[in-house]
């Protein structure tokens, strides 16, 4: 809900034969522009940040309304080449300065950019997607207001414990026996992993998706949280635990549910499409 609303001040007018630093200051001070701001509701609702984060147990987080100024940043070649424009972004709509963007956990990442493009561009986003059924490349309009947090913390009967003074989630591995603790990604391991992909593509090795993924969730190993273990697990971990660490992560992971349906025009497809976070997203017009 917005906290602000814009507000347009002074109403006196200058003297036409007042000295001309006086009558452009009176002129700069007749016109005053308040950015309005809102509160987004957290998918975490703020249980799985540490006592000393500024989002800890807090249901929202205030956000200012995005500017000629995060656009900007957003379209800036060097920002963009390094990786680091969303954080930018992220960093200057914040109001509470002392909250690191890549501290947040992704999920609430996620709802904080979904606010920030509904107040900058609205709630329609038409983007282009591929039909996987037929191929087709197709116009396609998802609408944001329509995403909400997912549910999360149901284990449908898996065994999962969740520690709160390490913040992870303990489950034993199906095939190994092993007791495994996950924890969940904020904005920083995103950027890392996004890193090694994009690295992996420039030199045409293969992407290792899924391990990479392992290494960043996996907090320890029966009880041992040494990077050694850790490796050592993710080198040789069965599939069918592999699937289960990320069965539980995923049923973990408090965040935005980012599906909505789809169907296509030319061959009568329908299914329930990821909405893509392209440049589309951020730079409607482009």
């Amino acid at each position: 809900m917005s906290r602000n609303q814009d507000r347009l001040g002074g109403t006196s007018t200058p003297d036409d034969s007042s000295p001309p630093q006086q009558l452009a200051q009176a002129q700069a001070e007749s016109f005053s522009f308040v950015v309005p701001t809102e509160f987004v509701e957290l998918p975490s609702k703020g249980l799985f940040y540490p006592e000393n984060h500024p989002l800890h147990n807090q249901e929202t987080i205030e956000i200012k309304h995005m500017t000629a100024k995060e656009e900007d940043m957003l379209t800036s070649r060097a920002l963009l080449k390094k990786g680091i424009a969303l954080e930018r972004v992220l960093a200057s709509i914040i109001v509470d300065k002392r909250i690191d963007p890549h501290s947040l956990l992704v999920g609430d990442r996620n709802a904080v950019l979904i606010a920030t493009r509904i107040s900058g561009y609205g709630s329609e986003y038409n983007t282009k997607v591929t039909c996987p059924q037929c191929g087709t490349a197709c116009e396609h309009v998802f609408y944001l207001h329509e995403l909400n947090a997912k549910e999360h913390g149901r284990f449908d009967g898996l065994d999962v414990r969740y520690n709160p003074e390490s913040q992870t989630f303990t489950t034993r591995l199906p095939r190994l026996g092993a007791d495994v603790s996950l924890r969940l990604l904020r904005g920083q391991d995103e950027q890392n992993l996004l890193t090694q992909i994009e690295s992996a593509r420039k030199k045409n090795r293969a992407e290792k998706t899924i391990t990479n993924q392992l290494r960043h969730i996996i907090a320890a190993v029966n009880g041992d949280s040494s990077p050694e273990v850790i490796n050592v697990l993710v080198d040789n971990i069965p599939s069918v635990d592999s699937r289960h660490l990320r069965l539980v992560y995923k049923l973990c992971m408090p965040d935005i549910e980012m599906k909505q349906d789809f169907n296509c025009g030319e061959c009568d497809y329908s299914q329930e499409l990821e909405v893509p976070l392209t440049a589309d997203f951020f730079w409607p017009d482009a």
